[in-house]
């Protein structure tokens, strides 16, 4: 076997178990939850991999104990700390798959859409006008 098939193998072989790690990270991004409770136990709110509430569990003594208002404001915070826990743990799995240098957040924070990968338009200089 000559060197260069020994390197296309190497590089095969490698991009193979780079391949199936991410695999098993997309697996286990899809799979994640956080759970957040209040302090005083009364509210308790589970969100998915995206942020997306999947259940918000009440204590049945939540509405002698708490205004309306003060609920809400309960479940928001509830929601804002869940949602925090799954982008940490997002960050975490995702960090060892994105090139060294480049921030987690440009990638997947606010703001990041997919047409921040796409090519970008050159800019030519103007002709002259004469």
């Amino acid at each position: 076997m000559d060197e260069f098939q020994a390197t296309m193998e190497e590089l095969a072989e490698e991009y193979n178990r780079q391949a199936a790690e991410l695999r098993d990270v997309y697996g286990k991004l899809n799979e994640l939850t956080a759970t957040a409770q209040s302090e005083d136990r009364m509210v308790t709110v589970t969100v998915g991999s995206q942020g997306q509430v999947q259940g918000i569990e009440l204590d049945p003594r939540v509405y002698r104990k708490l205004s309306p208002s003060e609920l809400s404001r309960s479940i928001l915070e509830q929601i804002g700390v869940a949602a925090a826990e799954v982008s940490a743990e997002t960050q975490r799995l995702m960090g060892p798959f994105l090139p060294e240098g480049l921030p987690y957040e440009e990638v997947f924070g606010e703001g990041a859409s997919f047409e921040s990968f796409l090519p970008q338009p050159l800019n030519l200089p103007s002709e002259e006008r004469g």
